[in-house]
């Protein structure tokens, strides 16, 4: 059974983005899509860049070095997954954007092994499930002033999974509470951490994620599906 094309998953989603920006009265250049091609081949995460998508996000270092190896500067490349410390040296300087900064050991190796700074998003837990990685809300203020000294760290944004769930109301909560959790960083005027983005919304619930404030979306099997 033959997918659908990237292009055209991408033509609805793009409809849906400029309906979500009309909704709260955004512009859609303010929201990026990441197409997240860890369940695809490396030939479909082409199409997705040949259909116009420039941003490419990965969550393992082979999946993401197999492709970085066929496609490298065609896309901006963003790691979205746990990232072990050990795995750090295998990424830099390839990828773009670390989704998933969440303990001072993991900032301090980007440090060590960057030759220039790396633009980081805080994994923020907004939801407290324990399944989930990343810092309590509560915890992220400190642990920026932590690494402050850290030169090859800059922290561009924030970044949540909220629940899997249809439940508007929780999913709206979620998302606000990492929009709300950015503005108090944003107060702090710390030069190394200006926190303009917010990488937040998935497949199943970007809509809600831009209505509340997102600027990064990442979106697997709604754009690129999710098999080789």
């Amino acid at each position: 059974m033959n997918q659908p094309s990237v292009e055209s998953n991408l033509s609805e989603i793009q409809q849906n983005i400029r309906d979500a920006c009309h909704n709260v009265n955004r512009s859609v250049e303010e929201v990026k899509i990441i197409a997240v091609t860890k369940y695809v081949s490396t030939e479909r995460a082409q199409e997705a860049i040949n259909s116009g998508v420039k941003h490419l996000g990965e969550n393992r270092d082979d999946g993401f070095l197999k492709k970085w190896d066929a496609i490298s500067n065609e896309a901006t490349w963003h790691y979205i997954g746990t990232l072990q410390s050990k795995k750090v040296k295998n990424i830099i300087g390839k990828v773009d954007y670390i989704h998933s900064l969440d303990r001072k050991s993991l900032a301090e190796e980007i440090h060590k092994r960057a030759e220039k700074a790396v633009k980081c998003f805080i994994q923020v837990n907004v939801s407290g499930e324990d399944s989930k990685h990343g810092l309590a809300p509560e915890e992220v203020p400190g642990f920026i002033k932590t690494i402050s000294d850290l030169h090859n760290i800059q922290i561009v944004g924030l970044m949540t999974m909220a629940p899997f769930t249809e439940e508007e109301e929780l999913l709206r909560n979620c998302f606000r509470g990492l929009k709300s959790l950015q503005q108090e960083i944003q107060s702090m005027n710390l030069p190394f951490a200006p926190c303009t983005e917010l990488s937040m919304g998935m497949s199943n619930d970007y809509k809600i994620a831009i209505e509340e404030g997102a600027t990064f979306i990442r979106i697997g099997s709604a754009l690129v599906g999710n098999e080789q």
